[in-house]
């Protein structure tokens, strides 16, 4: 069992901002990362909800024109994922201006890269995780999410 340090602010706030593997495209909602992950970081312990912002074919410019609307006030760390889909639709890469804008609003980044769902289990798109694979990601984000709520 892992004892938290005292200290930790109650109902916490964590976004998953991103495109379609935040989103959960060919899986339930329950099943998307960022409801994996909150069961995760509440059987740790930890009073926080995770709000799925993911969004299937967004580009980083499609989230920072939702970013006051996706992200509430309060919110204490984002989980970010710019996904692909930039590059794939000739589109400008805002990912730097995001987190300016994030950490600008008191609020700290976690980046989901591309590179972190190798090795997982896909669908058979090849591009979305299936179940497990979404289980096996927010087990790989759950500390990085917990250290910066701690902090």
């Amino acid at each position: 069992m892992m004892l938290l340090p005292v200290g930790i602010a109650h109902a916490a706030t964590v976004v998953a901002l991103g495109a379609s593997n935040t989103a959960g495209k060919g899986v339930s909602p329950s099943e998307a990362y960022p409801a994996q992950l909150e069961a995760i970081l509440r059987a740790r312990g930890l009073d926080v909800t995770v709000i799925n912002a993911g969004i299937s074919g967004d580009t980083t410019g499609g989230m920072m024109a939702r970013l006051d609307s996706a992200v509430p006030k309060g919110t204490r760390v984002v989980i970010l994922q710019p996904g692909g889909n930039d590059l794939r639709k000739g589109a400008r890469n805002y990912t730097t201006e995001l987190v300016s804008r994030l950490r600008t609003m008191g609020v700290k980044v976690v980046m989901l890269p591309n590179t972190m769902l190798r090795g997982k289990p896909h669908q058979v798109d090849g591009q979305h995780l299936t179940p497990e694979g979404y289980r096996m990601l927010a087990q790989q984000l759950a500390g990085p999410v917990s250290s910066a709520l701690r902090n």
